[in-house]
């Protein structure tokens, strides 16, 4: 998820994003810790994109 695409999010829609990208990024790591993933790179891009959505949150919540 690109941060043009977040900063138009809602603060729900910020907080929901960040449940399933959390859940997303688990499973993935689940996954490859039972056995290899096809892609490893997948589990850095879904690392990044919890730290994007909850970078935002927290930035919010300051203003």
């Amino acid at each position: 998820m690109k941060q043009k695409e977040i900063k138009d999010l809602s603060v729900a829609e910020l907080q929901e994003k960040l449940s399933q990208s959390k859940k997303a990024y688990a499973d993935l790591k689940m996954a490859h810790a039972i056995s290899p993933i096809e892609n490893p790179l997948q589990i850095r891009t879904a690392r990044r994109a919890v730290a994007r959505l909850a970078t935002e949150i927290s930035k919010r919540a300051q203003q």
